[in-house]
């Protein structure tokens, strides 16, 4: 019989979120923690300790929780295990029992992982904008490029678990080098760093005014902040971006013919300077039968909310 509460843990390349969430998709208590760790045993014995001390704060049992869902970049859901995560500094290069070791840590719990994509595609279906939909693409917009791809109101996995990278699909022939070891990737041209990229460039390669070159070490936080302030770079660095995302998701519609791609993530928040662009750069390069058909959503869900209802979904 399914006990009562069950953890989502979505771990990002700057901070990891865990919730408590009951059957309902209540989340009862909530806590962040780094995840900015050279050895992975530190974080996970970090993680561990952070879980009971959240269900005793909580009033909660460790017997009454029924497993432990995770979310984290290249988390393979056959394994447990998270496969040389270039945005993780404990897990890059090399492969972390995660699943396994956290479960030692409590006492045995059960522990599931997925891709985070895959977490906060999840908590989109039950949750979110895509609700209703069985057919849709989710892609986050944060460190790095991820996404989630549901074929008939189910996960794509693959046959060795990884499926649906396609943040490391080739935008740009022979582009900037990727955390990965390609070039040219989606990532490194629509994450937050990759923003934060396209700004040091074009800032090299004009002497044009704007706001951004008061900053020494820009962010995509930067460039919104700049672009609200009416900053015409930094509007164009958002409209750059968003050409280079429409005209891939342009080659992602074939292959699964979604009802929608969702947007998840920090960069969301500046959608208003690059929606137009994509979804006009997507019709543009997309093959006739999808052109005007496919719908580009920002997700519903709070953004913490999302990926920790989606992972912690694993575990009931």
């Amino acid at each position: 019989m399914s006990k009562d509460y069950v953890v989502g843990v979505d771990i990002g390349g700057q901070t990891a979120k865990i919730g408590i969430v009951n059957k309902k998709g209540d989340i009862l208590a909530r806590k962040v923690i780094s995840t900015k760790f050279e050895d992975a045993n530190e974080f996970i014995t970090l993680l561990g300790k952070t879980i009971r001390e959240m269900a005793q704060d909580a009033g909660i049992a460790m017997d009454d929780i029924n497993g432990v869902g995770v979310g984290a970049p290249d988390g393979n859901y056959y394994t447990g295990d998270i496969v040389e995560a270039t945005n993780l500094m404990w897990a890059k290069g090399k492969t972390v029992h995660f699943a396994n070791e956290l479960s030692k840590m409590l006492g045995g719990q059960p522990v599931t992982i997925t891709n985070d994509a895959n977490a906060a595609a999840i908590g989109e279906m039950k949750y979110g904008a895509a609700k209703k939909m069985k057919n849709f693409i989710e892609i986050t917009l944060g460190t790095g490029v991820g996404s989630g791809i549901v074929v008939d109101g189910k996960l794509v996995y693959g046959h060795d678990g990884f499926a649906g990278e396609l943040g490391h699909t080739c935008a740009i022939k022979n582009g900037r080098a990727c955390g990965c070891g390609q070039k040219g990737c989606l990532e490194a041209y629509c994450s937050a760093t990759g923003v934060a990229r396209t700004a040091k460039e074009m800032l090299e390669k004009s002497d044009r005014p704007s706001l951004l070159r008061e900053y020494k070490d820009i962010t995509s936080k930067d460039v919104f902040d700049a672009a609200e302030k009416g900053d015409e770079m930094a509007k164009e660095i958002f409209e750059y971006t968003g050409k280079v995302m429409g005209e891939k998701f342009a080659d992602f519609i074939p292959f699964s013919a979604p009802e929608a791609i969702i947007l998840f993530g920090g960069l969301t928040h500046a959608k208003d300077y690059f929606m137009e662009y994509l979804v006009d750069a997507m019709n543009e390069n997309v093959v006739f039968l999808w052109k005007g058909k496919v719908k580009v959503l920002v997700s519903a869900l709070n953004e913490s909310d999302a990926a920790i209802l989606g992972a912690s979904a694993l575990a009931w």
